[in-house]
């Protein structure tokens, strides 16, 4: 299990320190922090409980809105939130920063991806000196209009070739990316430059673009072959389990672990 990550989405209901604690006693050595849990302990702590379990920090989930457009409707400064971001994934050790990189603005689809590839390229040197690579996450088309102008593994790809590999990278998200039939391909392209592999299920019939999610195993994604693809194409960091799924979320956070466990060492492993 040296590769398992669990994404601190799937188990939702626990801070840091609990989440910290499950893991280690539950063998896994790698989790993905999300900034509004790291925000409840801070950023030094988290690091020093971090340390002291003896895990390591996968990812940071997350920067971006670019565009100034999330599903709130709320104005953010992307560009600025960022950069804050990218200095508390330096202090806690995440090798990426997943990116969600926003919403369409103005109903402008090409000027709204403009305006994600030049805050990459505003923020790529920056990356560079904190050591932590930026990780552009393409979502569901459905996601398209409030969340994320980036919907291929391609489209994330282009932008991320403008810039040193060590500083942009993509992460591959089984939920989002599954279903295109180029996949394969824009996996095999993006050799090199896979800064993450993210594994779920798809709940069939698909309940909520954002929450109809399941652990693997439980819908029709083929997790060993998208685990291939990504190996062949160099990528042999951590895998992390993330799951939106409000019922999973009921549950106590060590039943969920386990159920976590289970899941990737049967469909994924």
């Amino acid at each position: 299990m040296n590769r398992l990550s669990l994404n601190q989405i799937t188990t939702k209901t626990w801070s840091v320190p609990e989440a910290v604690a499950g893991c280690a006693e539950s063998g896994v050595e790698w989790i993905g922090l999300w900034r509004d849990k790291v925000a409840e302990t801070g950023v030094q702590e988290t690091a020093k409980l971090i340390k002291d379990h003896g895990l390591k920090v996968s990812s940071l989930c997350r920067g971006g809105f670019f565009t100034n457009v999330t599903p709130e409707g709320s104005f953010v400064d992307g560009l600025a939130e960022t950069k804050t971001a990218l200095d508390e994934a330096a202090q806690l050790g995440a090798d990426v920063l997943v990116l969600v990189v926003g919403g369409i603005a103005d109903n402008d689809l090409s000027g709204s991806r403009q305006q994600v590839a030049d805050a990459i390229g505003a923020l790529a040197p920056l990356a560079l000196e904190r050591g932590v690579r930026l990780g552009l996450e393409p979502l569901h088309p459905m996601q398209c209009a409030e969340r994320s102008v980036l919907s291929t593994v391609d489209q994330a790809l282009a932008i991320a070739e403008e810039h040193p590999t060590e500083a942009v990278g993509v992460v591959i998200d089984e939920f989002h990316v599954w279903w295109d039939p180029r996949i394969e391909e824009s996996i095999a392209k993006a050799s090199g430059r896979i800064a993450g592999f993210h594994v779920c299920d798809q709940l069939v019939p698909l309940t909520d673009t954002l929450m109809g999610r399941a652990l693997p195993g439980d819908g029709p994604i083929n997790h060993r072959h998208l685990r291939a693809c990504v190996e062949a194409a160099g990528y042999t960091g951590p895998i992390e389990v993330e799951v939106f799924n409000t019922a999973l979320w009921q549950r106590p956070g060590a039943e969920v672990l386990a159920a976590v466990i289970t899941s990737y060492q049967t469909h994924v492993q």
